[in-house]
């Protein structure tokens, strides 16, 4: 993990937030979970000609490149990490394993019609909870709760485009959300 850890942080160029950021983790995976979503977007940015400059926060907590107007978003779980970038619309992405917590925190984050619709399913509970966590990363601000804020029209199983919504009194917004089956989990992507 130490090597991982190197050789990762031997191509970023971190920030002083960034550093003070990677110093609070303390669990090893996660750092290097860390690190690898920031090569991950500095290779993207790369991709499209933009010079990496590392990465900073709004005041709440959805992190931007420095210097450069394009949108991005990171995820990291498990051993995996995932980053996309788009250089005019906001993007959230989410990457998880299929486990059992989704069925724990259905209550508190699906609406009645959206549990209905999972029926326990494990696969589509892990949808909702993605799909979700992604429409929450786009949008990028903490007022809004998953439950009720955010709404997946009802999907088919092994469908890999969804529907989102974004539901508050003085905004509302429809988005599109891409999900891949990798491995034993999903990654998802709105934009």
């Amino acid at each position: 993990m130490v090597d991982d850890e190197l050789t990762l942080r031997a191509g970023l160029r971190l920030t002083v937030p960034e550093l003070a950021e990677l110093a609070r983790i303390s669990h090893p995976a996660q750092r290097v979970e860390w690190l690898a979503c920031r090569v991950a977007v500095r290779q993207l940015a790369e991709e499209y000609g933009i010079t990496y400059a590392g990465l900073h926060k709004d005041e709440y907590g959805k992190p931007y490149l420095i210097g450069v107007n394009a949108h991005i978003s990171l995820s990291h779980t498990g051993g995996w990490a995932a980053a996309v970038l788009h250089q005019s619309r906001p993007v959230g992405i989410d990457v998880e394993p299929v486990r059992d917590q989704f069925t724990r925190v259905v209550p508190r984050v699906l609406s009645a019609s959206e549990i209905a619709h999972a029926n326990g399913d494990p696969n589509r509970l892990a949808v909702y909870w993605c799909a979700k966590e992604c429409l929450y990363k786009l949008y990028g601000k903490r007022q809004l709760t998953f439950r009720e804020h955010l709404y997946i029209d009802p999907f088919a199983d092994g469908a890999n485009r969804l529907t989102g919504h974004v539901r508050l009194p003085d905004h509302e917004e429809t988005l599109d959300i891409h999900c891949f089956r990798i491995g034993p989990g999903l990654l998802t992507v709105a934009f």
